[in-house]
C-alpha cells in the first residue's frame, strides 16, 4: 500500500543544510497497523507528512498504492489524498465555525456524496457523541473533539489513515478511551493506519514498530517484542 524509497529531507537554516531524514527505505502491506515511535526530533512527523503527500521529499520516492506522489503536482496530491486518505492530528484540527456533525460531513460532502448527512450522523454514532452532533468544537471536551476528528477520518472511508501523536493532547484515561475507539473503527474498516506516537501503550497495539533515530529508521519490530 505504502512504499518509501531512499526517502531523503533536508531543510535550509541560517544558510545551513539541516537533513531532517536520510535514506529511509519501508514498505506498509494494506489494511497493517505501524507505530512510527523515536525521541523528539527524529523525524518522525516529517516522515508521515512525506508517506501522506503532505510536503515532498528532497530526494527519493512515495509510493501510495503504486502511484508516485513524487511525479504529481499539488493538485493531484490532494485529489488523491482526498480518495485515499485519512488524518487525525494531535491539535485535532476542527473547523471551529461548523457543528461536530457538520465537521464530520465535511469529507463526504467534498467526495460528493448525496447522503453526507446520514453518513455523518452514522459515524458521529459509532464515537458515541449523537447527542453532541450540534455542538461546536469549543463546546466539546478535548477527549470529544478528538472524537469527532476520529469519525471525520472514518467517515471518507480512506483506505489509509495517518495519525500524528493522536493521544498527545489527552489525559491518560481519556487517551487510553481514544486508543481503544481508533483500533475498534480500524479494524472495522480494515484501514491500513500509521501512526506517530511517543506512548509505547499507543505503539503497542500495533502489529509492527518502525524505530526513527537522527533522521534514520534504525530498527523494525513487532509490537509485541515492545519492553515495559
Amino acid at each position: 500500500m505504502i512504499t518509501a524509497k531512499g526517502l531523503t529531507k533536508t531543510v535550509f537554516s541560517n544558510e545551513t543544510e539541516l537533513c531532517i531524514l536520510e535514506g529511509i527505505d519501508l514498505e506498509i502491506k494494506s489494511a497493517e497497523t505501524v507505530a512510527v515511535i523515536g525521541a523528539s526530533g527524529s523525524g518522525k512527523s516529517t516522515l508521515l507528512g512525506l508517506l501522506a503527500g503532505l510536503d515532498l521529499p528532497s530526494k527519493g520516492q512515495v509510493l501510495i498504492n503504486g502511484i508516485d506522489l513524487t511525479a504529481l503536482d499539488e493538485d493531484a496530491r490532494a485529489s488523491l489524498r482526498g480518495e485515499m486518505v485519512g488524518f487525525v492530528f494531535q491539535s485535532f484540527q476542527l473547523l471551529p465555525g461548523l457543528t461536530a456533525l457538520e465537521n464530520v460531513m465535511l469529507p463526504c460532502e467534498l467526495k460528493g456524496s448525496a447522503s453526507a448527512r446520514s453518513e455523518g450522523q452514522e459515524f458521529i454514532a459509532r464515537v458515541g457523541l449523537s447527542e453532541r452532533g450540534h455542538h461546536y468544537p469549543r463546546q466539546l471536551s478535548g477527549g470529544e473533539q478528538q472524537r469527532v476528528a476520529i469519525a471525520r477520518a472514518f467517515a471518507s472511508q480512506p483506505q489509509i489513515l495517518f495519525a500524528d501523536e493522536p493521544t498527545g493532547n489527552l489525559d491518560s484515561r481519556t487517551g487510553a478511551q481514544i486508543i481503544d475507539l481508533l483500533f475498534s473503527l480500524n479494524q472495522d474498516a480494515g484501514t491500513t493506519l500509521v501512526l506517530v506516537t511517543h506512548e509505547q501503550r499507543l505503539a503497542a497495539r500495533c502489529q509492527r514498530c518502525l524505530c526513527l533515530d537522527a533522521g534514520r529508521l534504525v530498527s523494525e519490530q513487532a509490537s509485541n517484542l515492545l519492553v515495559e
